[in-house]
């Protein structure tokens, strides 16, 4: 049976949970799935919901219909763009902050905000009509810090530069080249590939990806290093992985994150 997943009629955030794996999907097809003011404002509560959730083991990002995302809604920035910048900056941290893995799942447009939210997933997968850029040089807008630092750790200081000084759209094949992609698939192939993949991911043990998203984050105290030392131990996660290997089947890992 097909997931059901919450439907929205105006611009907005849809929502389904389905085998471990979360899937939101950005709807605004009147404006290529651009986000909105409210959207930008949905995003991290939704995620937190979606955090808190022990049945998400991981989370896909798309958008609805052959786009991803066009940007933010140009609409929204008229007399309002720093409230704006600072709403998708939100959105943009509490993904990149979402403490399970996260992918997006990419096909046309991932333009300007939509680049943003896909840069700070931990990964990315693409068809090969993709086309990215980051476009605020054509708005005269300031790209934040954050989503700057997030760019060029990601591909590097020259592409985030080429990206940044143009403007300009690039293709799958060249964000593949150049980092900003992981996979790309042709056509009508990323849905197939997006669920095989998601369900390696929701079969491997949370622990070790957790621990791994913390740490590839960036400096990590001693408290963190001991931290995450109590909880291998504690886990069972070790042993059953062994085990497992050693009889031949597949791992059943039952680590979960604690509750806050």
């Amino acid at each position: 049976m097909e997931p059901q997943r919450e439907q929205r009629t105006e611009p907005g955030l849809e929502h389904d949970v389905a085998g471990g794996v979360a899937t939101v999907v950005i709807r605004n097809p009147a404006k290529r799935n651009a986000m909105t003011t409210g959207m930008w404002r949905e995003l991290p509560a939704l995620l937190d919901r979606l955090a808190a959730d022990p049945a998400v083991r991981t989370l896909v990002l798309t958008g609805a219909g052959d786009t991803f995302c066009a940007g933010a809604d140009i609409g929204t920035l008229t007399g309002g763009n720093e409230e704006s910048k600072a709403l998708a900056a939100t959105a943009e941290q509490a993904l990149a902050a979402f403490p399970k893995p996260t992918l997006a799942a990419i096909r046309g447009s991932c333009v300007g905000g939509g680049c943003q939210l896909a840069a700070a997933c931990d990964l990315r997968f693409a068809e090969e009509d993709a086309r990215f850029g980051i476009t605020p040089a054509r708005l005269g807008i300031v790209y934040g810090p954050s989503s700057t630092r997030r760019l060029v750790a990601l591909v590097g200081p020259a592409t985030a530069k080429y990206l940044l000084f143009s403007a300009e759209l690039i293709d799958a094949a060249r964000a593949l080249r150049t980092g900003l992609v992981d996979e790309v698939l042709p056509a009508g192939g990323l849905d197939e590939r997006v669920a095989e993949f998601t369900a390696v991911l929701a079969a491997r043990s949370q622990l070790t990806q957790a621990a791994a998203k913390e740490f590839a984050a960036g400096p990590v105290t001693e408290d963190r290093i001991a931290y995450w030392a109590r909880q291998a131990r504690g886990s069972g996660d070790q042993a059953e992985g062994v085990a497992a290997f050693l009889e031949r089947r597949s791992p059943r890992f039952t680590w979960t994150p604690p509750a806050d």
